[in-house]
């Protein structure tokens, strides 16, 4: 990209305040041009130490120095296979394979930038074991729930070794006492392309007897509720249940607030809503031939989605900024909790300083930067549409941009402000060598129905920031807005484009 060029794509944002404009040219610049220093452009060489061993689900320092003296950032260069932290090189495997880490230096007015990679080589220990929590109290026709877990974090499936005592679901452990006698569950680990099938683990419940003469039955434990995947459903399921001395015969659920019932003679029941499941919990009672049991406590719906938000970046094609995530949903408060992801970092490629780059954009896979905070989740009606703009962030702080003369720090309207210039300009050191810079991506949740498509009053209103390492060009982060929703794009022309949520 042509200097002058980037001289006006670090101030598109906001025009840096003039009290300011000095500074950010030589430090966005980063050499070249104007009144700045010129560049000597040294040669500078990384070394690698020599590469840990390290295998599936493990974690190893990688160590690499500049012969500049000048700190390094370590990058994923494969980052299906391994991950790695920018600042400290600690290494985690996430697959078998050859793991490659990138060691940059950036430069300097006196420096060239340059690269090295490292190939850390991921070997399987493909053994492993299968362990059960402490067995719980069965009692005669009751249900309980047992728990295993294998060493590998693979899901194990259930099953009984007594069937004519005891039944369990595959997936859930929740045992039902169908007799008197010894209840023995095994529990079952099949293997992937990474890990062998675990030995079979087991455990015997005892079953004790139950109430003489019959009561009702308790209250189920652990109920459960979550959007169907027809619209305009949910799923209950409910947990361990005393029986009372009586074969539960089956179910019943009310809501909160009242007006939706149904039965069934499984633990598990799908309901339909009259108009809307939001603003509803779901309470459920067993039943035995003495009669129906007390009401468990009522069940928020929660449900779990994927999303994918989109930003173009016109100056680093074919490479857009993408945000990919998770978050949950609460569709009896209407609240969203735990958002969380990873963000590209679209100038991957040994290109971060956006000098010399020659449009080589995408050389190497991007950079994914963790957002696993969420910290702010705002009420708004955009296009007639009520929902939340909710956003993760980097770190456990929302400061993100020069603040000061005043303002939260954080919002893209504050970003726009200062010009996407990082938090702490001019005294903290700059996050591109070697300072703390933040990250967030912004989401739109419409609350009516999460996964409905988004118009553009909303889509206007998607932002993200990255202050991080990798994203920085001199003292102004690469951020992505609208002109319509914050009044411009973003630090180098990115704009939201697209947002796509679904069900898990």
């Amino acid at each position: 990209m042509h200097i002058g060029h980037r001289f006006r794509t670090c101030f598109r944002s906001g025009d840096c305040v003039l009290a300011l404009l000095a500074v950010l040219v030589a430090g966005c610049g980063g050499g070249g041009g104007g009144d700045g220093p010129a560049i000597q452009a040294q040669a500078q060489t990384i070394t690698f130490a020599a590469a840990p061993t390290l295998a599936v689900g493990g974690s190893a320092t990688v160590s690499a120095t500049a012969s500049s003296g000048l700190p390094v950032v370590y990058h994923s260069d494969t980052p299906f296979i391994c991950t790695v932290v920018e600042a400290t090189g600690v290494v985690t495997a996430l697959a078998a394979g050859n793991c490659t880490i990138g060691a940059d230096q950036y430069g300097n007015e006196t420096y060239a930038p340059a690269r090295q990679t490292l190939t850390v080589v991921i070997s399987v220990n493909p053994a492993q074991t299968i362990s059960f929590a402490a067995v719980p109290d069965l009692t005669l026709y009751s249900t309980a729930t047992v728990t295993a877990v294998a060493s590998s974090g693979l899901a194990v499936t259930y099953s009984s070794l007594t069937p004519a005592v005891c039944s369990v679901d595959a997936a859930r452990g929740l045992v039902t006492d169908l007799a008197a006698g010894n209840c023995t569950i095994a529990a079952d680990q099949a293997g992937n392309a990474t890990y062998d099938a675990a030995a079979q683990a087991t455990r015997t419940l005892t079953v004790a007897a139950g109430s003489a003469p019959a009561t009702v039955p308790g209250a189920p434990a652990g109920v459960t509720a979550t959007l169907g995947s027809v619209a305009g459903t949910v799923a209950i399921t409910a947990g361990a249940t005393e029986s009372g001395g009586s074969p539960i015969t089956g179910y019943t659920v009310v809501s909160t607030p009242a007006g939706i019932t149904a039965s069934g003679s499984t633990p598990t029941l799908t309901i339909s809503c009259p108009v809307t499941c939001n603003g509803y919990a779901f309470a459920v009672a067993a039943v035995n031939a003495v009669g129906t049991g007390a009401y468990s406590a009522p069940a928020d719906v929660i449900t779990r989605y994927d999303i994918v938000e989109t930003f173009y970046e016109p100056a680093t094609q074919p490479n857009n900024s993408i945000f990919t995530g998770t978050f949950t949903f609460d569709s009896t408060t209407g609240a969203v909790s735990d958002l969380k992801g990873s963000l590209t970092e679209s100038m991957t490629g040994g290109c971060a300083t956006l000098v010399g780059c020659a449009g080589s954009y995408g050389s190497v896979p991007m950079t994914l930067v963790p957002l696993n905070y969420q910290l702010s989740s705002m009420p708004v009606t955009l296009g007639g549409v009520s929902g939340l703009l909710v956003t993760t962030f980097a770190l456990t702080t929302t400061n993100t941009f020069y603040n000061g003369f005043g303002g939260d720090g954080w919002t893209p309207a504050a970003g726009v402000a200062v010009g996407g210039v990082y938090y702490g300009f001019p005294t903290a050191p700059n996050p591109f060598s070697g300072g703390v810079g933040n990250a967030y991506a912004m989401i739109f949740i419409n609350t009516a129905d999460p996964t409905a498509p988004l118009a553009q009053a909303q889509i206007d209103r998607l932002a993200y920031a990255d202050c991080t390492s990798g994203g920085m060009m001199g003292a102004v982060c690469m951020t992505g807005t609208s002109q319509a929703g914050y009044g411009s794009v973003g630090t180098m022309g990115g704009y939201p484009i697209s947002q796509v949520i679904t069900k898990r």
